[in-house]
C-alpha cells in the first residue's frame, strides 16, 4: 500500500481505506446525501486534516464555513470535555442549565442593534430559519416572506420554499410554502443590463415596492428575509444601497428585516456579522454552523418585543440549545474576541485576495474576483464578454486541487464558483501553498478554454 501524501503531491482517489469506506457508504447511505470527494478524514487540526490513508491536506471548506476557529480548537475541545462530565442532556423544557442562558446574553451583546433582545437556541440553520419566519408572522399578524433568487435557506418543506436554487436542493420536492415571494439579488456580476453597481442595488430594490402595487399589497408581508453576503448562491457582496433600500422598505411598509448570518457571520467577513459592512441593522438574525465550534447549534436572535410575542410552547425543541453546544459556543465567542480573529480575517483576506487577482490577470477563465475579509468568491467563465459559465471546467479545477491535497468547494447556481472558507487560524504558509496548488489546477484548465 502507498504511504500517505503529503500537500501537493499527488494521491490516488480514494485511497485503499476510503475505498472500502466508500463501499458500506453507497451501501447504507442514500446517494442524495452529496459528498464533493471521495475522502474520509481520520483527524484534522487547525486548518490541516490527515485521511484515513495517511494524506494530507490543507482544507479550504471548513466544513462550509463551521470551523472559523479551525479544527479541534484546544480551549473549545476541553470546554466539551469538562460539559461532558457534568451533564450532557436535560432538554431546556425539562431542566433549565446555565450555559443556555449565558449565550443567549452574550448572542445579545455581540449582534447589531442598541435594543433589548432574545435568544432562542435550536440545532440547524434552516430551523433557524424556519423559527424566524414563525416568529415574523406571529408577531405582525401577516404570512408573506420576501426571499431572493441566489438565495439558500435551508433543506425543510419551508425553507427548500426560500432557498432558489431547483437542482438539486429542492427538485420534486414540492409544492412549498405559498407565501413566499421571490425577487432579485443586486449580484452585480451579472445583472442584466449595464449599469452601475450603487443603480443596480437600487433596481432591486425598486421591484420589490413596485410589486406592492402589482402583485402583493406591503401590508401581507411580514418580513424579507436575505443574506447579506450570498453563500451557497455564490459568495456575492452587494452594494451597500441594496441592503439598505431593504431596510428602508421595512420600515416603511412595517415589514421585519430578517438577516441571515448562517454562513457569512462569526468572523468571516473581518466582521463578528456581515450586516456590520453595510451599516443596517436587522430585526432578527440568524447564526448557526461556526457559532458551536464544530458542534450542532444555532440561533433566531431578535428584538425582545418580537421574540417573547409567541405564546408559551410556541417555539423550542427537545435537543435545542444543548449543554455541550452552548459551552463550545461560549468558548468559541471568546477565542475569536481573545484571539483577534476578526483583525486576523481581514488580513488572510487581504492575502488570499491579492493572490487570486494576481490569477485573475493570467488566466481568463477567471471572471471574477470578489469577497469581504475571508468570505471570497472567484467565478470562473469561458468568456469574459458573455460571462458563459465554467461550470465543467470549474469541476476540473476542484477534483485536481483535491488529488494534490487542498479541499475546496464550488458553488452558485451555474455551479462555477470557488468559495473560499479556510479556517481564519490558517497559518500564512499553509494559505499560500493552498493557493499555489489551486493556481496549478486553474492554469491547467485555462489551457482547454
Amino acid at each position: 500500500m502507498d504511504k500517505g501524501k503529503k500537500v501537493g503531491e499527488k494521491r490516488a482517489l480514494p485511497g485503499e481505506k476510503s475505498a472500502a469506506l466508500l463501499g458500506l457508504r453507497n451501501e447504507y447511505v442514500p446517494k442524495g446525501v452529496f459528498q464533493i470527494a471521495p475522502i474520509f478524514i481520520a483527524r484534522g487540526k487547525g486548518a490541516l486534516i490527515e485521511d484515513v490513508d495517511g494524506n494530507e491536506y490543507i482544507d479550504f471548506a471548513a466544513g462550509i464555513s463551521v470551523l472559523n476557529i479551525g479544527h479541534c480548537n484546544d480551549e473549545v475541545v476541553s470546554a466539551i470535555k469538562e460539559q461532558a462530565g457534568k451533564h450532557l442532556h436535560t432538554c431546556f423544557h425539562v431542566l433549565m442549565y446555565e450555559s443556555y442562558v449565558r449565550l443567549a446574553k452574550k448572542l445579545t451583546e455581540i449582534t447589531p442593534g442598541n435594543f433589548p433582545k432574545q435568544v432562542l437556541l435550536v440545532n440547524s440553520g434552516a430551523e433557524a430559519v424556519e423559527n424566524a419566519v414563525k416568529v415574523a408572522r406571529r408577531y405582525t399578524g401577516r404570512h408573506g416572506i420576501i426571499a431572493f433568487e441566489y438565495a439558500f435557506h435551508g433543506r425543510t418543506a419551508l425553507t427548500m420554499g426560500l432557498t432558489s436554487q431547483i437542482k438539486y436542493y429542492k427538485y420534486g420536492f414540492g409544492p412549498f410554502d405559498p407565501g413566499i415571494q421571490r425577487f432579485p439579488y443586486a449580484y452585480t456580476y451579472r445583472a442584466p443590463f449595464k449599469t452601475t453597481d450603487a443603480d443596480y442595488g437600487k433596481y432591486c430594490v425598486k421591484v420589490i415596492e413596485d410589486s406592492f402595487r402589482t402583485y402583493v399589497p406591503a401590508e401581507a408581508i411580514a418580513a424579507i428575509i436575505v443574506e447579506p453576503v450570498l453563500g451557497e448562491g455564490g459568495y456575492v457582496i452587494p452594494p451597500v444601497e441594496f441592503l439598505k433600500g431593504l431596510r428602508r422598505i421595512c420600515d416603511d411598509y412595517g415589514i421585519l428585516f430578517i438577516a441571515d448570518e448562517i454562513q457569512s457571520g462569526m468572523g468571516r467577513t473581518g466582521k463578528m456579522w456581515a450586516i456590520e459592512h453595510f451599516d443596517v441593522v436587522p430585526d432578527i438574525l440568524l447564526a448557526s454552523k461556526s457559532l458551536g465550534g464544530g458542534l450542532v447549534l444555532s440561533a433566531t436572535i431578535g428584538r425582545k418585543e418580537i421574540m417573547d410575542s409567541v405564546d408559551i410552547g410556541g417555539i423550542g425543541g427537545t435537543f435545542g440549545g444543548n449543554p455541550l453546544s452552548c459551552v463550545a459556543a461560549l468558548k468559541t465567542i471568546e477565542v475569536i474576541e481573545q484571539d483577534k480573529l476578526l483583525d486576523r480575517a481581514v488580513e488572510l483576506g487581504k492575502i488570499a485576495k491579492g493572490r487570486l487577482e494576481g490569477m485573475k490577470e493570467k488566466y481568463d477563465i477567471i471572471g471574477d474576483v470578489r469577497g469581504l475579509g475571508c468570505a471570497i468568491g472567484v467565478e470562473f467563465v469561458k468568456d469574459r464578454e458573455t460571462k458563459e459559465p465554467a461550470t465543467v471546467e470549474t469541476g476540473k479545477i476542484r477534483r485536481r486541487c483535491h488529488e494534490h491535497g487542498l479541499i475546496i468547494m464550488s458553488c452558485g447556481v451555474l455551479h462555477n464558483v470557488f468559495r473560499f472558507m479556510f479556517p481564519l487560524v490558517i497559518k500564512e504558509d499553509e494559505l499560500e501553498k493552498g493557493l499555489d496548488i489551486l493556481e496549478d489546477a486553474i492554469k491547467e484548465a485555462n489551457k482547454a478554454i
